[in-house]
């Protein structure tokens, strides 16, 4: 099966005031109980539009087809994890490794888990498209944050920061994803938040070369 690439899954046009806003999220909103209630397969987008309270026409007006749709859902949960991720490295600039390790693998747990209901919905639609270039572009994103991060801890050196920070992304990245997709229990979710930092710290403290300086 072809999978409609990034491009050609646009919104024909972005809210510009905050009623526009509003009636954005009101159809998100709407998109994911449909897709919990009768799976991506029964989704049409007068479903959608019946279930946020707004007629074809305004769907329309931002999304031209279910496609298009699905993946605005997608995109937005993926930027609302950039955006979260963002603001956890301004915090933890020039913090030592037990800090970031710490840090970066609770910001992480919290902004997968920010929304379990639109995450288990995303996990089933996520596989019709072509996310590559998408997902790309993130990993890039955060292994560079990272890498900043790791730089200006005062406790260590590494050799290549570029590669402990891509590993490091990888190890929370994979972690957190083989866990949620299973809908996991609250134990499960306890074990991760609790065992996660410690193998994020335990990796970094391996490939640590020293103290800076």
């Amino acid at each position: 099966m072809t999978r409609p690439a990034p491009a050609l899954l646009k919104p024909r046009k972005a809210p510009q005031q905050s009623r526009s806003a509003v009636t954005i999220a009101a159809i998100h909103e709407a998109t994911i109980q449909v897709l919990l209630a009768d799976g991506v397969g029964r989704l049409t987008t007068t479903r959608v539009a019946e279930r946020a309270g707004v007629s074809v026409g305004t769907m329309y007006q931002y999304y031209p087809h279910k496609q298009a749709l699905l993946y605005a859902i997608v995109d937005r949960q993926l930027q609302s994890i950039v955006e979260a991720m963002l603001a956890t490295a301004d915090r933890l600039k020039g913090h030592d490794l037990a800090s970031l390790a710490r840090g970066l693998a609770s910001a992480w747990l919290d902004a997968k888990t920010a929304d379990m209901v639109a995450s288990r919905a995303i996990y089933g639609i996520a596989a019709e498209f072509d996310l590559t270039e998408v997902m790309k572009r993130t990993q890039n994103l955060m292994t560079q944050v990272i890498a900043e991060l790791l730089a200006a801890a005062p406790d260590a050196r590494f050799a290549d920061v570029d590669g402990v920070a891509f590993m490091l992304m990888a190890t929370l990245g994979g972690s957190v994803r083989v866990v949620l997709e299973v809908q996991p229990s609250d134990e499960d979710l306890d074990r991760l938040r609790r065992e996660l930092p410690r193998v994020c710290l335990a990796y970094l403290l391996s490939a640590n070369e020293g103290p800076t300086g």
